[in-house]
């Protein structure tokens, strides 16, 4: 499940660089670390803001920490730090 994070995270910021938003550099080996990193902070990253901006926050993090496919991977704290930081930006959850 990891790796498939990991991938999916790293498709995300591929199509977010393509569309213009700044990210950090991110190390692969380190992609679960730093994501985890991001969900404990208090304020969401540069990154995000950014893909607001864009109105893509489908490629944030966040959209992926609440996606049933990873939701294991991240503590209920970082699933709510990153649900709540999505409804504030007004995100639309796809229907399933």
């Amino acid at each position: 499940m990891e790796r498939l994070f990991v991938k999916a995270w790293l498709t995300a910021r591929q199509e977010a660089a393509a569309l213009g938003a700044r990210l950090r550099p991110l190390e692969e080996d380190q992609a679960l670390t730093a994501a985890h990193r991001c969900l404990s902070g208090s304020r969401e990253s540069e990154g995000f803001s950014a893909l607001e901006r864009l109105g893509r926050l489908d490629l944030t993090l966040e959209a992926l920490a609440v996606d049933r496919r990873f939701t294991a991977l991240f503590s209920d704290q970082e699933a709510n730090t990153a649900l709540d930081r999505l409804i504030q930006a007004g995100y639309r959850f796809p229907k399933r």
